[in-house]
């Protein structure tokens, strides 16, 4: 992360009012390194909540605006105006709103996954392909400083040829039909409409996903999936297996589940390759266990000895006060103000600038896609749609 001194990015933000999860976790990775300041917002669906919600966080009224479309042109027209957005909505709106952004090279930190459909991401990509703009998605795991370790240790070789790759990402909240209570976050996980045709493959799959290609830089060549809804009525996945076969010969397994009692955010990561593993998991993230072929398990602490520059660069705290989801998330927000900073310079984006970006997006959502059509013919090797 680049030294602090320079003015604070102008940030708003799309979604995130009342009642949601993800706008105050984003809220909080903005401002956690001092890089970003919220000064302007949509913040619901109605004019009426998103002035209530912008009235919770002491925004000014009058950049408290009733729709995206309004918010894009006036804040475009202001001196003073955004210089990047947060869109942390459904993943049905993920599109409509970079569009209205993009365009005017309003740079985007958009949440996962990037769009509720293939076709739809598709669209995502080229434009922001196409505009003068930094498009930033925030897989947050990868923000961690001893995922950033083991992402290192595999580029330097230190596992040799990588063969094998087990990740998972268990959950219990939906094992429960919670979408008919008043759960808002069930509701809309859980509607095809808005979260797209994958459920659980989707909202937390997409993670697991990432967080195996952004460690090993593995791409993923075919999948076999078997997606399950175990609530009855649920219109969507809530439990999925999914074997990988990436290109080069590794292979890998993908366990994704909202209906798994005793696991909170039980996400895990394995890999091993011809001369060694390593081992970390997100409920206890700032430890990564590593063994080298024929000798024993070593315990690598973030902050501590064996900790490289990679995960010290993003480590805020001394060794032994722990650090986590929130740091992680900062993170991504830290790498993406020193991108869009690079890019206001003229600059080239720092090599320290690990952020997820459009195509990874891109890769997210072909895989839910993927796994949505194989499981639909009883397992069938398919290959990922870009």
């Amino acid at each position: 992360m680049e030294r602090m001194g320079t003015p604070r990015i102008r940030l708003g933000m799309v979604g995130g009012g009342r009642d949601a999860f993800i706008g105050g976790v984003h809220r909080i990775a903005a401002r956690l390194d001092d890089r970003f300041e919220l000064v302007s917002g949509c913040l619901s669906s109605t004019e009426e909540k998103s002035k209530a919600s912008g009235e919770d966080l002491g925004l000014d009224p009058d950049r408290v605006y009733g729709s995206f479309a309004e918010m894009a042109g006036r804040e475009a027209e202001r001196a003073d105006g955004i210089e990047a957005l947060a869109i942390v909505t459904p993943n049905n709106m993920h599109l409509p709103v970079a569009q209205a952004f993009l365009p005017l090279g309003i740079h985007v930190i958009c949440d996962k996954p990037l769009t509720a459909t293939l076709d739809e991401a598709r669209s995502l990509a080229a434009l922001a392909e196409e505009s003068d703009a930094v498009f930033v998605l925030t897989h947050n795991y990868s923000g961690y400083p001893m995922i950033r370790q083991a992402r290192a240790m595999v580029a330097a070789g230190e596992l040799g040829e990588i063969r094998v790759v087990q990740v998972e990402y268990a959950q219990a909240w939906l094992a429960k039909p919670e979408e008919q209570t008043d759960n808002k976050q069930a509701q809309w996980r859980t509607d095809p409409a808005r979260t797209g045709a994958g459920g659980c493959i989707g909202d937390i799959g997409t993670h697991a996903f990432h967080l195996a290609g952004f460690v090993t830089g593995l791409e993923t060549d075919r999948i076999s999936s078997d997606l399950q809804s175990f609530v009855p009525g649920r219109r969507v996945d809530d439990n999925a297996h999914v074997m990988l076969r990436y290109a080069g010969g590794a292979r890998g397994m993908l366990w994704a589940s909202q209906v798994a009692p005793g696991c909170e955010n039980a996400l895990k990561l394995r890999v091993f390759g011809s001369e060694g593993g390593l081992e970390w998991a997100q409920e206890d993230p700032n430890y990564l266990w590593t063994t080298r072929l024929g000798e024993p398990k070593r315990l690598l602490t973030r902050g501590g000895d064996g900790a490289t520059d990679p995960a010290n660069a993003v480590s805020r705290v001394p060794f032994g006060h722990p650090e986590g989801y929130l740091e992680g998330f900062a993170t991504i927000y830290a790498d993406a103000a020193d991108a869009i900073r690079a890019h206001q310079a003229g600059r080239p984006r720092p090599a320290h600038v690990l952020s997820p970006g459009i195509r990874d997006g891109l890769q997210g959502v072909a895989f839910v896609d993927a796994c949505v059509r194989s499981s639909a013919d009883d397992g069938a090797w398919v290959t990922l749609d870009l």
